[in-house]
């Protein structure tokens, strides 16, 4: 099946005749040579402790997802392949200089993305390099792994393996989520979704080890506050956006709540976190609406699928049967649906 899969999105990006096409071919071809099966790997005597843990961290997981949290069950993370490099894939993210709109890209069977990856990262950078060139505000993120949607039996990576056990838990559920339930060319329902699979999954997966749910939550109190002053300055930002100034009066607001943003976070950071410092790279690298995007995307319809989960009395079949519902409708539809549940009480 993976020779099948691999020819035809082979032949794919050759009729497209593109060399990004052709760049995502010979990257997933990367990924499926020199896989290990993770049970022959817990066999070997002199496997590292950690690594040990980790990929016995990864087999509880993914068993959890599917007896649990009604996630399809299939070959994805039984084999392991090592990257040795830091990230799977590189997203570009791009949108104007006065939009919150992001650029998108639309791509065979999964439809129009908020972002274009590459598995090579100086090709990312190359391409955020041009669209800067022509006004965008660029960002290019890590990716630590991806879905394919069931197309290919994913792989743990040995990149995934530096995380801790819980997040590496939370990981595969949001990935196996992809293949439970996707809509093309919907970034942000799709990672809002996989994101609420991910954390409450989590939370149900710690449910008997309360020093480690502790850990976890406080970590998920720390991610919603950063969220919230996120979605803060996207707020002010689309009012500067919108509003009767010239452009070079938005422009000035825009760098002026730009730079908020960064003093909110150090006063929270060294407030209410305790001194956390795991949000300093991102901000020392630069924002712009383009780097405000992914943060959007994962997390825009959170909330909504919360309610929806409480709605279906934390019953994952239910939920999962609701969210399949809100997939069938149209885009128009279902945002407004969306928008109904953010109002419903917590």
């Amino acid at each position: 099946m993976h020779w099948i899969r691999l020819f035809l999105l082979s032949v794919t990006s050759v009729a497209l005749s593109g060399c990004y096409y052709s760049h995502l071919a010979v990257g997933q071809w990367s990924l499926l040579r020199g896989q290990q099966s993770i049970e022959a790997l817990l066999e070997q005597p002199d496997l590292p402790a950690d690594k040990r843990a980790k990929l016995i961290t990864v087999q509880q997981a993914k068993a959890y997802a599917h007896q649990q949290l009604l996630l399809p069950d299939n070959g994805s993370y039984t084999r392991y392949k090592a990257l040795q490099r830091r990230y799977t894939v590189w997203n570009v993210f791009a949108a104007p200089a006065l939009s919150l709109e992001p650029k998108t890209w639309c791509h065979p069977i999964v439809g129009c993305l908020a972002y274009r990856g590459y598995f090579d990262e100086q090709r990312a950078n190359d391409e955020a390099a041009r669209l800067a060139e022509d006004g965008w505000d660029t960002y290019v993120g890590g990716v630590t792994a991806y879905s394919t949607l069931g197309w290919f039996e994913d792989p743990v990576l040995d990149i995934m393996l530096r995380w801790s056990e819980p997040r590496l838990a939370g990981l595969i559920f949001h990935e196996i989520s992809h293949q439970m339930l996707f809509v093309e060319g919907d970034t942000a329902f799709n990672e809002s979704y996989a994101s609420f699979v991910e954390l409450q999954g989590l939370r149900d997966y710690l449910r008997d080890q309360p020093a480690q749910i502790a850990a976890v939550e406080r970590q998920l109190t720390i991610e919603a506050q950063f969220n919230g002053l996120v979605q803060s300055a996207r707020e002010d930002l689309q009012a500067i956006y919108v509003s009767a100034r010239t452009e070079d009066e938005k422009l000035a607001a825009k760098a002026q709540r730009i730079e908020q943003l960064r003093t909110d976070y150090q006063t929270l950071r060294d407030s209410s976190w305790s001194g956390y410092s795991g949000y300093d790279r991102w901000f020392a690298e630069g924002l712009n609406n383009a780097k405000l995007a992914p943060v959007a995307l994962y997390n825009q319809w959170l909330p909504a699928f919360e309610r929806l989960f409480a709605q279906n009395h934390g019953n994952w079949a239910l939920f999962h049967l609701a969210a399949g519902l809100l997939a069938g409708m149209a885009a128009a539809e279902r945002e407004q649906a969306l928008q109904q549940l953010l109002l419903m009480p917590t």
